[in-house]
């Protein structure tokens, strides 16, 4: 199997702790960051702003993500320019619809041609792929954050689809495909595999980077020790 080293797909740090981001960008591993409100909300963060533009004075050479939090298309469009306005390395991301299920594409379209770097996010059709492919600026980098891991939460495998969403952008050098939510390490082998540009992990999956390539004899031998430890600790009696 590949060595960390050897995989082209750009592995992005998702999150919103400053002190976790700082940590993975010093790692030498992470091509780039991802954030979103929720994310943010379960840090804490309180002024958006603010903790957007710290991280923006510790990482400026990577490309980092932010997202818009209207409903409304017009103060959407409003928010995405002044998240533009932070740096050169912003991505602004747009969700693909808004919630009453209104596509975001017109939008899309307008920022895009305008010269604004997006991210858009919470893509999981091909039908919403395509949309989007049709009308993004070719000589603008932007993001396509397709949810593969929710769309595996439903059963479904998201490796050809995601291969299919690669097609379908092949035309487009600038338009950068994301495996979003991956489940599971293996996730970034599979997202490697069939060409995806990046793929966001989140910090749990991360620290299991150390686990690749390990010996699995002894890996087992290391479980075996675990639950014999944890009995004992316990003062399990049958």
């Amino acid at each position: 199997m590949k060595n960390v080293k050897e995989l082209k797909v750009k592995i992005f740090a998702d999150g919103a702790d400053i002190n976790e981001m700082k940590k993975a960008y010093k790692s030498g591993l992470i091509k780039g960051f991802t954030t979103n409100p929720t994310l943010m909300n379960k840090a804490g963060i309180a002024d958006y702003t603010a903790f957007a533009k710290s991280v923006l004075k510790e990482i400026t050479d990577m490309p980092i993500s932010f997202e818009v939090f209207s409903d409304d298309f017009k103060e959407m469009r409003r928010e995405a320019k002044i998240i533009a306005s932070w740096g050169k390395n912003v991505n602004v991301k747009i969700p693909i619809t808004n919630t009453k299920g209104e596509s975001s594409i017109p939008l899309i379209k307008e920022l895009s041609a305008e010269g604004v770097s997006l991210n858009i996010t919470a893509i999981m059709t091909l039908d919403q792929v395509k949309d989007v492919s049709g009308v993004l600026n070719p000589k603008v980098v932007n993001i396509i954050s397709v949810f593969a891991g929710r769309i595996a939460d439903t059963g479904r495998d998201p490796v050809p689809m995601m291969q299919k969403a690669k097609e379908i952008l092949s035309n487009n050098e600038n338009a950068k495909l994301l495996w979003a939510s991956p489940r599971e390490l293996l996730n970034i082998f599979q997202a490697d595999d069939i060409g995806c540009d990046i793929i966001t992990v989140v910090p749990d999956i991360l620290k299991k980077l150390s686990l690749v390539g390990k010996d699995l004899t002894e890996f087992s031998l290391e479980t075996v020790k675990m639950f014999y430890n944890d009995a004992i600790t316990s003062k399990f009696k049958i």
